[in-house]
């Protein structure tokens, strides 16, 4: 593995593969066991904002609380989370750990005429919210028709609620059960801008604008946590060789989309030219994400950039390449 330096080649690759308009992207690449990192624009240590790859790392959270009994295999958000009288409070974690819980996409009132004004013209933080906060907000929700349907709410009771069951925080959950046993000195989840560590990037628009830090406490389980490019790395490849905690969250259990895309706890599995893909994507006001495992072939892609453009395509590309010339 490659120790705090930049594989130039690797960072031409990404270059060609992402296209004009990142300031700052990384990537990382796993084979054969051997996690290769790049960037341009920014220290291997750069610390980013993964966005929606949170929740992955509560898949991984929520299965190994199941595996250490801390919850079971009926627990509701309710037996761990004062929701009261709350139509949330009876859902099943199971169901909300694959986006099919009847949950809505946003905590109520989180979009507004303002939070939307604010982060348009100047890059706002349209979260920031407590624990308090977002149970309250649960407490005038609506519930949906149970099937599939992406929801960050979900995630964030979701990752609440296990932390809870645990007898802790959801930051020191990450902290204690995934980033400490794997070596990931730089994952953490910051309640505010304040907790932002010295190296933290701040992102910038598509068009270039500095955007605010998407912190926030309730945030966290679905997209409030922050790596560098190499222990995301390292977690790739933690991924692949079943050393990460609750790793059955990758194993797909539902449908999604149809019968071509399915989900374990968050994990989204596709076949892709004959290969079964297993990945997750990410995206906030100033970053985007992407992360994929082939399992079979023993290969994993990274890759995150400091710019609000999308950098799927490029991480897909690059994991088909890689898992082509695996042998």
């Amino acid at each position: 593995m490659t120790a705090g330096t930049s594989d130039a080649t690797l960072a031409a690759r990404l270059k060609g593969r992402a296209g004009r308009g990142h300031r700052v992207i990384a990537v990382a690449t796993v084979a054969a066991g051997e996690v290769v990192t790049a960037t341009l624009g920014a220290d291997l240590d750069a610390d980013f904002e993964i966005g929606s790859i949170s929740k992955g790392f509560t898949g991984l959270l929520y299965v190994d609380a199941l595996e250490r009994g801390e919850i079971g295999a009926l627990s509701t958000l309710g037996d761990f989370l004062p929701l009261a009288t709350s139509p949330a409070a009876g859902l099943a974690l199971s169901a909300v750990s694959t986006h099919s819980s009847g949950l809505p996409r946003l905590a109520p009132g989180t979009v507004t005429l303002r939070t939307m004004r604010d982060m348009w013209r100047h890059g706002a933080n349209p979260y920031g919210e407590d624990l308090p906060q977002l149970l309250g907000q649960a407490a005038e929700v609506k519930l949906g028709k149970p099937r599939p349907s992406y929801s960050n709410f979900g995630f964030e009771l979701l990752g609440h609620a296990i932390a809870a069951a645990a007898g802790t925080t959801y930051r020191e959950l990450v902290a204690t059960r995934l980033a400490g046993p794997l070596g990931l000195a730089s994952v953490y989840a910051p309640r505010s801008a304040a907790d932002l560590r010295p190296g933290a990037l701040l992102g910038t628009s598509r068009l270039g604008r500095p955007q605010q830090a998407w912190t926030g406490e309730a945030l966290a389980p679905a997209g409030g946590i922050r790596a560098s490019i190499e222990d995301m790395g390292r977690f790739t490849l933690a991924l692949l060789d079943g050393s990460a905690p609750g790793i059955a969250a990758l194993d797909p259990v539902a449908p999604l989309a149809g019968p071509a895309v399915r989900i374990g706890a968050a994990w989204i599995t596709i076949d892709r030219h004959g290969r079964q893909v297993t990945w997750h994507n990410g995206g906030t006001g100033g970053f985007r994400s992407w992360i994929g495992v082939d399992r079979a072939a023993g290969t994993g892609v990274v890759v995150l950039t400091a710019t609000a453009r999308s950098v799927d395509r490029a991480g897909m590309s690059m994991l088909t390449e890689l898992s082509t010339a695996a042998p």
